[in-house]
């Protein structure tokens, strides 16, 4: 209340009249303000028209009383007049400022503020003004009108005295005085915005906490634009109790702390509370706990230790490099690869032409007209984009493909009805004289060079001749199928080329299955290099079935190890995993290391599945399942694509697919879930989908003496000692290959069934099954027991175990044996 009845009386105000008693009214200050922002922008008109037309109207200025004299300034005569007395009589380009402080001014004016304020903007601004006058007159001799007569004089005569050299130090002081008194900027401003730590900012709130003065001192210069302008006794009396009376923790426990706390342990307790009691010397018994609180809370801050020394480790000896033991490593240069391509795609007008009145007119035949028809001309294809007459079914042109193959006497066309994002319909034709596409011209694309991508591969060229790259962490798993000789070989080999061109040998690696044993044989070069295997192999390309299953089984124990090094970091994917331990603040005794990616590629799926069955499908559904989000992808490649090889689990974990040229519809459903791999032309003529569009590429063509020099290039370099070695893998049927050991523990059916067994020469649990009548679980446990006893081999997938005797008198030289021996 105090407050309002102070503040009625306003024209009391000792500084609202003159010495003449005549009083400055609100209505005064609006009509001088509106004047003043009104001027200003009569400058600034002036100011910019002087530097479009100012030499037009220089000789105008002398001549002002002329009425016959014409002037290109916005402002006429006076704006001219104005310029050349603020600009190039005054103080140039720097004159600009003028504009911003009349207009400030009268907007102080206008608003009713205290002009006091702008005392500190007019004299820095004219302090700028007069610095940036003399810079542009020192640089800018050659435009005068820059700098002004202002600059140029006051350059003359400090050049005079102390030369140019020491003009332009006298400058950069002027500049030096603006940033650090103006702007504030320091050393240690700059220093500290870089060098202030957590635990800095802790200490110094406990310096706060500890002097109440320099608090008070701190918040009050915190708030010193808002406060600054002079406020009546009242108003200084009224702001501490506003302050004061904001809810605080000593009002919560008023009761209890009232006998024993002053205003300044009020103080110490809550740092917003802002008074000017001078501190008093408290000795209490209820502040230690409240002390010991206060500790508490600082010894829960330790959890930001670990970050603190990785940022120690970090700053002494950089971020981790996994690339450090083969720092010497170069990357295969792009010569290595030749080129095929003879000048680009030709374009041959007359065949363009021909293919589109074909069109035209087989679908005129069928009363169905076009408004329009573009040609898009790739490598191997051409693309008929044709836009329908109105009332024209989609479904009448898509069901004459074979006729307009007819008349274009194709080897094979695909109509896409319609082209997903385009209102047209799509016909692919081939063309006559197809263009190859070279590895080198895609790995020489920008598109891939500048990839950021984790696994670039560029597969080819699409119908529109880009460079078509895809990243195999987002795809996460690829299926390819085609039929024979259809490049499916060749897209492997430029699926690997691609990663050896983009990837370190710390940062992939690759396991390798190849049931031909021709196909892939060309990177043993690089085994030391790219590669990984088992632990006591010799190759590390699988040629042999039966360790396939191991090497299988061995990646899931890698991934499940993998995954609880991610539960331990706390991360949910390989990135973030090896960007933390990058950061070092993972630690590598606790058996925390470097996580390569890791490229299954099986040349020959179906052959696997033929020879292992559930063995081989079983695992490489869990890796495709699970084994994305800790680096390991699969490719897998199949000739046969049926639906007992590419089976449901297989297909719902490999969304990215490619497929070749196949022989039937029904393979083209199997792969792609439609139709379209029948009408390729073969030759590295694929289509590619992740699940939603269908893309047509032509494959990137890489000969096999190009991967021979590109894998000469990388061996020959420095090497890891070994080739990355997988966990070992114990399978049930090793791990319990001794288990029966004990003759009194053999079922009472024993003898029989390893006579059955030799007699038959097939050691199947079936066999057993019919001939003596039992069960699957009891005929399991005998063959178990003759493995045990050494009458059968080991298990071999689907195939029946082997007979280690060859008729029944050596077998009854077995049991005499052991009944002595025992």
């Amino acid at each position: 209340m105090a407050k309002t009845t102070k503040k009625e009386p306003t024209a009391k105000n000792p500084g609202a009249e003159t010495k003449k008693g005549f009083r400055i009214t609100k209505q005064h200050k609006i009509l001088i303000g509106s004047l003043l922002v009104l001027f200003s922008v009569a400058l600034l008109l002036s100011f910019i028209s002087f530097y479009i037309y100012g030499h037009d109207d220089q000789s105008a200025v002398q001549e002002l009383a002329d009425r016959s004299t014409k002037v290109e300034n916005w402002l006429g005569k006076f704006g001219a007049y104005l310029a050349d007395i603020f600009v190039y009589k005054g103080f140039g380009l720097a004159s600009f400022l003028f504009v911003r402080l009349f207009f400030l001014t009268g907007a102080y004016l206008v608003l009713d503020l205290p002009i006091k304020k702008l005392k500190n903007v007019w004299f820095w601004d004219l302090f700028a003004m007069a610095v940036v006058s003399v810079l542009l007159g020192f640089f800018a001799t050659f435009m005068p009108e820059l700098g002004g007569v202002v600059g140029f004089e006051m350059n003359l005569f400090l050049q005079d005295f102390i030369g140019k050299a020491g003009t332009l130090m006298v400058l950069i002081f002027g500049l030096i005085i603006y940033l650090i008194f103006k702007i504030k900027i320091s050393p240690d401003a700059i220093k500290a915005l870089f060098e202030r730590t957590k635990k800095e900012m802790s200490e110094d709130l406990d310096s706060l906490n500890t002097n109440p003065v320099a608090e008070s001192n701190s918040l009050y210069n915190l708030e010193e634009f808002a406060v600054e302008e002079e406020p009546e006794e009242d108003e200084l009396i009224e702001k501490p109790e506003l302050i004061v009376q904001k809810p605080s923790q000593f009002e919560i426990n008023k009761e209890a702390l009232k006998p024993t706390i002053s205003s300044a342990s009020e103080l110490i307790l809550e740092p917003t509370i802002k008074t000017v009691s001078p501190p008093m010397e408290v000795t209490m018994a209820p502040e230690e706990p409240i002390e010991e609180t206060f500790v508490i809370e600082k010894v829960e801050e330790e959890d930001i230790v670990s970050e603190n020394l990785a940022s120690k480790l970090v700053a002494d000896f950089g971020l981790f490099d996994p690339t450090l033991e083969l720092s010497n490593y170069k990357f295969p240069t792009i010569d290595l690869l030749k080129d095929y391509s003879s000048g680009g795609i030709t374009i041959n007008q007359e065949e363009l032409e021909e293919n589109k009145n074909r069109i035209v007119e087989t679908l005129r035949n069928y009363k169905i007209e076009i408004a329009q028809i573009k040609a898009t001309v790739g490598p191997s294809v051409t693309l008929y984009e044709i836009v329908p007459e109105a009332g024209i079914r989609i479904s009448k042109i898509k069901s004459l493909e074979d006729d307009i193959a007819l008349s274009l006497s194709a080897l094979g066309i695909r109509i896409i009805a319609p082209i997903p994002g385009k209102g047209t319909i799509g016909i692919e034709v081939p063309n006559k004289n197809p263009t190859m596409v070279s590895m080198k011209t895609v790995i020489a694309s920008a598109r891939f060079q500048e990839a950021e991508m984790e696994l670039p591969i560029a597969l080819g060229k699409t119908i529109s001749n880009e460079t078509f790259v895809v990243d195999l962490a987002k795809m996460p798993h690829l299926l390819m199928a085609g039929a024979t000789g259809q490049g499916k070989s060749v897209g492997l080999n430029a699926v690997l080329t691609s990663l050896l061109y983009k990837k370190h040998p710390a940062e992939v690696k690759f396991v390798l299955v190849d049931p031909k044993k021709v196909e892939l044989t060309l990177f043993n070069k690089i085994e030391r290099h790219y590669l990984a295997k088992l632990p006591d192999t010799e190759d590390a390309i699988i040629t042999d079935n039966n360790k396939v299953i191991n090497t299988l089984n061995s990646l899931c124990v890698e991934m499940d190890n993998r995954y609880s090094l991610l539960k331990e970091a706390m991360v949910r994917n390989i990135k973030e995993y090896n960007d933390k331990f990058k950061s070092r603040k993972l630690n590598p005794e606790n058996g925390h290391r470097f996580l390569p990616y890791i490229v299954l590629v099986v040349d020959e799926f179906a052959d696997l599945i033929m020879t292992a069955g559930k063995e081989v499908e079983t695992p490489i559904a869990r890796l495709a399942q699970l084994a994305r989000a800790i680096g390991i992808h699969l490719i897998i490649a199949t000739q046969r694509p049926s639906v007992n090889v590419i089976t449901g689990i297989i297909k719902a974990n490999f969304p990215a697919r490619i497929a070749f040229r196949v022989t039937s519809k029904i393979d083209s459903r199997t792969i792609l879930d439609t139709q379209g791999a029948d009408q390729l032309i073969g030759r590295g003529d694929m289509l590619y989908t992740n699940g939603n569009d269908v893309v047509r590429v032509q494959c990137a063509f890489v000969d096999t003496p190009e991967v021979e020099r590109i894998t000469e290039f990388i061996g020959s370099q420095k090497a890891y000692a070994n080739a990355y070695l997988l966990p070992e893998f114990i399978g049930e049927d090793e791990s319990g290959m001794k288990f029966d050991i004990d003759i009194s523990e053999r079922d009472s059916l024993f003898k029989e069934a390893a006579e059955i067994v030799v007699t038959a020469q097939q050691g199947s649990a079936s066999l057993l099954q019919r001939k003596l009548k039992l069960g699957y679980n009891r005929a399991g446990r005998l063959i178990d027991q003759m493995e045990a006893a050494g009458i059968v081999g080991p298990f071999e997938g689907s195939k029946a175990r082997s007979v280690n005797y060859t008729d029944l008198a050596s077998l009854e030289q077995f049991f005499r044996n052991e009944e002595n021996n025992s």
